[in-house]
């Protein structure tokens, strides 16, 4: 009896409209597939790669009983009969070789390879006092206002500090910026503000008015720097994704968002996944096709433990910015699940503009540099160093643009310098 080759079984086959969790199950065309994260309506064929693929599936192997090899039947010995002149054989015309379908690549954005991110004070502080964005130095590929306001039941608002000038000169200041390649963009949240998207209600006023404010204003998106509301089961993780996503659809492909979570909200999931601890995962998962980059603050929150340490990597060090980078883009674990990483394009790391900035966590100007150096090059690197380069790591975030400018550009100036020379 001829052997049979092995048979694995099926999953459920994949339906366009189920949506599936991380860690969920499908079958496609006798392949099976599990889902990186939450996924809906994204062929498994069409859609899946391994980590930092930012792909939704990742390939299982083949599946279903395969056709059995049929037993040959026996051919009859031919009566001899006498051979022929033979006729010369043609020579085959060759077949082409297909050219390989070529890797997709991300939606050019406008946006710089390895951006300068910083946040402008829609407010006075001990900074000083609001200025005009038109003074705000080019060396900042993306400004970050800051911060729009709870308006409540979902609803944003924005009221421009005088200092900015009038709204028409305000108006006219992005715009200035946008015509120079400058990303400007409205951040939610901050230290002290909120958002309550906690039902489809909620999310449609979200979308409604951020439209409405983007559009009047001229913003290129919105930034989520949401340090309140956010914790595990909270609603906001479910109703969030779905008004940005609707905010997406409305503004058009060039939409911008970006993320500011503390990094407790992110990579703390490592260390352990409940309240605020990995709060973002959910939402970033839910996110990732919409996601431009994920800078997350690596101040004001102490030391922090990665896989690549048995202790935890000093806060404001190189060896903390690589990590974390790291975990972002390679993967980790965190609560029974697994994050699949993102694209280095997506990922850059958030950093004080100076001692005064910040409670804690102050990382020096050669720190930055190693950091961006070992994660783009593999040079310069300290006892963390990444699986590979990333020289398309996106960069830098910093609070803030106007701690910068009261500093006298110190972090600015040399930042942007290094910034310049990655590959």
């Amino acid at each position: 009896m001829a052997a049979s080759a092995q048979a694995f079984a099926c999953y459920t086959p994949w339906n366009s409209s189920t949506a599936y969790n991380g860690g969920g199950q499908a079958s496609y065309n006798n392949v099976n597939y599990t889902a990186n994260w939450w996924t809906q309506g994204n062929n498994p064929s069409t859609s899946s790669g391994g980590a930092g693929s930012g792909q939704p599936w990742t390939a299982v192997g083949d599946c279903g009983t395969p056709t059995p090899t049929p037993t040959p039947t026996p051919t009859p010995t031919p009566t001899p009969t006498p051979t022929p002149t033979p006729t010369p054989t043609p020579t085959p015309t060759p077949t082409p070789t297909p050219t390989p379908t070529p890797t997709p690549t991300p939606t050019p954005t406008g946006l710089a390879k390895h951006a300068l991110i910083g946040y402008w004070h829609n407010f006075t502080n001990p900074s000083g006092t609001t200025y005009p964005i038109s003074q705000v130095s080019d060396d900042w590929d993306v400004i970050v206002v800051s911060f729009g306001d709870n308006a409540g039941g979902g609803n944003v608002s924005l009221t421009i500090d005088p200092g900015a000038g009038t709204e028409a000169q305000f108006i006219a200041d992005v715009a200035a910026k946008r015509a120079k390649g400058k990303k400007v963009i409205l951040s939610l949240g901050g230290q002290n503000g909120s958002v309550s998207v906690g039902n489809t209600a909620e999310a449609t006023n979200f979308t409604n008015s951020l439209y409405a404010i983007i559009t009047k204003y001229g913003f290129d998106g919105i930034d989520l720097d949401l340090e309140n509301g956010v914790a595990q089961g909270a609603a906001i993780q479910t109703y969030l994704p779905i008004a940005v996503k609707n905010l997406k659809t409305k503004v058009g492909s060039s939409f911008y968002l970006s993320m500011a979570p503390e990094w407790v909200y992110v990579e703390g999931g490592y260390t352990s996944y409940g309240s605020i601890w990995g709060a973002y995962i959910p939402i970033i998962n839910a996110l990732r096709s919409e996601l431009t980059v994920l800078h997350p603050q690596y101040y004001n929150n102490g030391d922090i433990y990665t896989p690549y340490a048995t202790g935890p990597i000093k806060a404001g060090s190189a060896d903390q910015l690589v990590a974390t980078a790291r975990m972002l883009i390679e993967g980790f674990n965190y609560g029974g699940n697994t994050f699949a990483g993102l694209r280095p394009d997506q990922v850059g790391f958030g950093v004080p503009s100076g001692r005064s900035s910040a409670g804690s966590g102050f990382t020096t100007n050669a720190d930055v540099s190693n950091a961006l150096n070992c994660l783009t090059r593999l040079l310069n690197c300290g006892t963390i160093k990444p699986l590979q380069a990333y020289p398309d790591f996106r960069g830098v975030m910093t609070w803030s643009i106007n701690w910068d400018r009261h500093d006298n550009y110190n972090f600015s100036v040399p930042t942007k310098t290094v910034l310049k020379t990655l590959p």
